[in-house]
């Protein structure tokens, strides 16, 4: 069944795929994935296909989130806990003050390859490969530090796998543990305007486990959390190489993450990453912005979902802050027509970036906000499930994004202005953002 997959995933058109220079090497940093165990197990990804099909039932929210592009030089103990707790922090204000059941995947432990506008980058007359992540090239801007090196494969499956033990060990060690909301909340964020609004509920929190153990209720959901890994599926070697047949249906599973994702630029109805994705057994996602036609929208879940099974599939709306409320709401119309049942999220982050006179990359917050205020408007409108946020944000005092409660100007991005992709919202700005969803949807529901 591998060999059936690879040579129909091979006979189609691929893009965003790097120009190895040594085929040989390819080869043989394949081999080596294919010896790898599994980053996950074919079970989980049942499970978290269940969950799912819950929020495309109207019965549960998803919150992903992490880094717009992992770096191997930021797998350490502290920048996982970092971004653990910031998704800790925001699920606990979605779950407390909407009453709703949270759906917890990181963009995390495999997000290392990243598709780009163009081919080459040129600075100062320099004309170079364009960095397509760690997975593929360095970032640092030298003509050998720029050449694809597909044993960097192999690099990423080894910084997958101690980040996902690392937190595996958090989540499963006790961190996750409710009775520690109030050391979620230390450093830079306790002080912000959000960090405050969190400990008033962190209190209520604590009245609420207070009273449940003089009644003796307890129970292990409130010592642990099901967090579940997410990347697209960009980088075809990589994916292909740790697809395995599970044992026990038959059927092929990218072991690589628990969700993974298509991206706008690689989502060919012809192309080798939708027959990718149409073959694997895996929950699936798709972005979709603001030129998708409802025909376009109907094409892709006949291809990736045929049987529409709960849980399945999962649109990912990319519409910018101005487009949303006009380009969304024929899309849901067709999808309820057509009698999908498809989860519908909202990343109100890729519509939104634009360059500031410094030159960095940057996001407005109020246009974060403004576009998941519409996302909820549109399905308000409509009836139907507003499914969940995804999010690029970090667990470091970052300044990205510009705007927020505790705000950060266009001339103050250069303080700490870390990442080598797109912006992120830091963990001040990620748990503002945290309130408000909560609030649309205690409104929705």
């Amino acid at each position: 069944m591998y060999t059936e997959l690879t040579d129909a995933v091979g006979a189609l058109p691929a893009g965003q795929q790097p120009e190895w220079p040594d085929p040989a090497a390819v080869q043989d940093a394949v081999a080596q994935l294919r010896a790898m165990p599994p980053l996950v197990f074919a079970g989980e990804c049942d499970l978290l296909r269940e969950r799912l099909a819950a929020v495309a039932r109207g019965e549960a929210f998803v919150l992903q989130g992490g880094d717009c592009a992992e770096t191997f030089a930021g797998v350490s103990a502290d920048n996982v806990r970092n971004k653990l707790k910031t998704l800790l922090q925001m699920a606990v204000v979605l779950t407390y003050a909407a009453s709703v059941p949270v759906v917890k995947i990181g963009r995390l432990a495999g997000q290392y390859a990243k598709p780009r506008s163009k081919s080459t980058e040129t600075r100062d007359g320099v004309t170079l490969p364009a960095f397509r992540g760690d997975i593929v090239n360095d970032f640092e801007f030298t003509p050998s530090a720029r050449v694809p090196d597909p044993h960097r494969m192999v690099r990423a499956y080894h910084a997958s796998s101690a980040t996902l033990n690392l937190t595996r060990a958090f989540v499963g060690g006790g961190f996750a543990d409710l009775h520690q909301v109030h050391a979620w909340n230390n450093d830079f964020v306790r002080t912000s305007p959000a960090g405050q609004r969190y400990e008033r509920l962190a209190r209520r929190l604590d009245q609420a486990l207070s009273f449940m153990r003089a009644i003796e209720i307890d129970t292990e959901q409130l010592r642990t959390v099901e967090l579940y890994s997410s990347h697209e599926a960009l980088l075809l070697d990589y994916e292909l190489a740790l697809t395995r047949v599970d044992s026990r249906t038959g059927a092929p599973y990218d072991v690589s993450g628990h969700f993974v994702w298509i991206g706008e630029r690689t989502r060919q109805l012809d192309g080798a990453h939708l027959e990718f994705a149409s073959r694997i057994r895996n929950p699936i996602g798709v972005k979709v912005g603001p030129s998708t036609t409802p025909d376009e929208l109907l094409a892709l879940a006949d291809k990736l979902d045929p049987e529409r099974e709960p849980g399945r599939l999962t649109f990912v709306t990319r519409m910018g802050a101005g487009k949303i409320r006009d380009a969304l709401p024929a899309l849901i119309q067709k999808a309820t027509a057509d009698g999908l049942v498809a989860s519908w999220i909202c990343d109100p982050m890729h519509g939104n970036t634009y360059e500031a006179p410094s030159g960095h990359k940057t996001r407005r917050f109020d246009d974060v906000v403004d576009e998941v205020r519409g996302f909820f408007e549109v399905h308000s409108a409509l009836g139907t499930h507003p499914g969940g946020i995804h999010v690029e944000l970090t667990g470091d005092d970052v300044t990205e994004c510009v705007g927020g409660g505790d705000p950060i100007a266009e001339d103050g991005l250069s303080s700490r202005y870390e990442t080598v992709c797109d912006p992120r919202l830091n963990r001040t700005q990620s748990l503002e953002l945290a309130f408000l969803v909560a609030e649309l949807l205690e409104s929705a529901n």
